[in-house]
């Protein structure tokens, strides 16, 4: 195309608009007055309302993905939160319980050893707090083993009660430990007194499958005795001061072709669940019991 052809004149004013300048001051201007309108007259509120009408269901669903990550996230944390909550629940709880089972234990433990202060004052004898600490390995005697001996002044012979009533007689006796034979030993034999009608007999120990019990022998079968009557101390053997709780009478068996009753007894002190005893140290030489035989309380013993 030849150069002469081309228009070399500017385009028009409405073609070209109006420079920058012009624009920044117009809306300047604008956004002043808008200003000072809805400052002054409150103008824009109806368009205010009507705008966030029209744009509120665009902003509810952009909300929505938001809205739905933080409520996975505030569940998993109270999750995590309530789980951390149980298990601290779960420690207090058991805390509380072991400390429950504590306190009723030295209550327990309290109350027995009331008991047993007050059946040794009643005895009016002086005797040695001590422990059961274990069973004897023997598996045919019953005896067990308390933590006082030759140094705490523990003899042998010397009788053992518990909280309840008589329990036993030391029959060995080492520098710290001394052993004991329960009144349901075997070999174990004492004199006691029927504190309904003052009968006097002897209460052998008898063990059984049934359970631990004694036995009165050489009773009379038409001797004035019932169930349910308390057995004592005779003190006729002077190893067992008088009246102190011995056995209950639990069966009475009076057959026609023997002069004598079976009677069975049960013991009054915990003779399978002693812990706390008393050595009892009684006025004079007691009668020391053998440790592999009869005791000599048993058989010796007149009722």
């Amino acid at each position: 195309m030849p150069l002469g052809t081309l228009d070399r004149t500017p385009p028009p004013f409405f073609k070209q608009g109006p420079s920058a300048l012009s624009k920044l001051v117009v809306f300047s201007a604008i956004a002043l007055f808008l200003m000072v309108a809805d400052l002054r007259f409150k103008v824009t509120a109806p368009l205010r309302t009507a705008l966030a009408a029209v744009i509120y269901p665009g902003q509810w669903l952009v909300m929505q993905p938001i809205e739905a990550a933080m409520g996975v996230r505030a569940y998993f944390t109270s999750l995590e939160q309530s789980r951390t909550l149980e298990a601290e629940a779960l420690q207090r709880l058991a805390r509380q319980a072991d400390r429950s089972q504590q306190v009723e234990q030295l209550t327990l433990e309290n109350r027995r050893l009331r008991e047993l202060l007050g059946l040794r004052e009643r005895a009016q004898v002086e005797g040695i707090g001590a422990q059961v600490l274990y069973d004897a390995a023997d598996p045919y005697t019953r005896r067990v083993v308390i933590d006082r001996g030759q140094t705490h002044g523990v003899k042998a012979g010397a009788p053992v009660i518990d909280e309840a009533g008589v329990l036993g007689q030391v029959t060995r006796v080492y520098p710290l430990v001394s052993e004991v034979s329960l009144l349901v030993d075997p070999d174990q034999a004492i004199p006691v007194l029927n504190a309904r009608t003052g009968l006097r007999s002897i209460a052998f120990g008898q063990p059984s499958r049934s359970g631990d019990s004694m036995e009165l022998r050489y009773t009379v079968a038409n001797a004035d005795i019932a169930v349910g009557d308390l057995l004592t101390t005779s003190g006729v053997d002077g190893v067992y001061p008088p009246g102190l709780s011995v056995a209950r009478v639990t069966d009475i068996e009076r057959a026609a072709d023997s002069s004598f009753a079976r009677i069975r007894c049960e013991p009054v002190a915990r003779v399978q669940a002693a812990l706390h005893v008393i050595v009892l140290q009684v006025s004079g030489e007691a009668v020391p019991a053998a440790a592999d035989g009869p005791s000599a309380t048993g058989g010796k013993a007149s009722p």
